[in-house]
């Protein structure tokens, strides 16, 4: 297989909304804050192409469905569909998208799946063909989110995702879309329902970390966001598989980090969780 990270449409957003509990002085040393006291993030997909030439992406980002008023709101710093123009570079088009798998269904994750914002048209699916993959506790949340992330949600991308090509919400480790060589992880100290999927390559797994490990500042275990729901549980959640991509040398994918596509995982010499063996991007082909 194919594998690339592929850059889509940048935000920034508050540092410490990103950093929970941790304070600044800390915070700022690995992510500098401009004048408004927000840092740069990404919002990176995954893209696979498998041998038999089915063309796989792991998330689209936030995109640029949002209106000039909450793009602003929300720190967009992109009109167009960046992501659109980096597929493309990769010869990609959004025909060419046989399946999306979003590990769940906030705007920053899955807005991206939508055209760019057009006064006055209805939201519609960017990506024709595509069958999309959802956990399903995941998509139990959008239809039914708590006040308290109600606003993280796209009312109107449920009905769009059933009337689309198709759409498997997965129970269990398991997708029938995906079939083998896909691992479904689950995290729930995010938001509930939260798929981590791990992709077997001849380069070891990699797994496309979400919202538990948004990048490599967040490897390290106290290291939580405010938009968590259950920030102990997250950390438990973080000990357990940093465990095991330590043991089986995974490689970890960020779609939020601004500079860091993937990394491995080591500990220092007090035992902590950081990343190892940064990658700047990944275009991964055979030789």
């Amino acid at each position: 297989m194919r594998l690339y990270s592929i850059e889509g449409n940048t935000q920034k957003l508050d540092g410490g909304a990103m950093f929970g509990n941790c304070p600044r002085a800390l915070w700022s040393r690995w992510c500098p804050p401009d004048d408004l006291n927000r840092i740069p993030l990404a919002c990176r997909a995954m893209l696979v192409v498998e041998d038999s030439g089915r063309v796989v992406l792991f998330e689209a980002g936030i995109g640029a469905f949002f209106e000039p008023k909450l793009r602003e709101r929300y720190g967009v710093q992109e009109r167009e569909h960046v992501l659109i123009s980096s597929l493309a570079a990769r010869g990609v088009s959004p025909q060419d998208v046989d399946v999306i798998v979003l590990s769940h269904l906030h705007f920053d994750h899955a807005g991206g799946v939508l055209e760019p914002y057009a006064d006055g048209a209805p939201p519609s699916l960017a990506f024709p063909k595509a069958r999309f993959v959802v956990g399903e506790e995941a998509w139990q949340r959008a239809l039914a989110p708590h006040a308290r992330d109600r606003a993280s949600f796209i009312p109107a991308l449920p009905a769009l995702l059933e009337a689309s090509a198709g759409l498997e919400r997965v129970c269990g480790e398991r997708s029938e879309v995906l079939g083998d060589g896909y691992t479904m992880h689950r995290s729930d100290g995010h938001t509930p329902g939260l798929m981590l999927t791990q992709v077997a390559t001849p380069r070891g797994p990699v797994t496309f970390m979400g919202d538990l490990i948004p990048g490599t500042p967040w490897v390290h275990l106290p290291i939580t966001m405010g938009y968590d729901r259950y920030p102990e549980l997250l950390i438990d959640e973080k000990q357990r598989y940093l465990s095991l991509a330590l043991e089986q040398s995974h490689w970890l994918f960020y779609t939020h980090d601004a500079h860091v596509a993937a990394s491995r995982v080591e500990r220092d010499d007090r035992g902590r969780f950081r990343a190892a063996e940064p990658l700047t991007e990944i275009s991964w082909a055979p030789a």
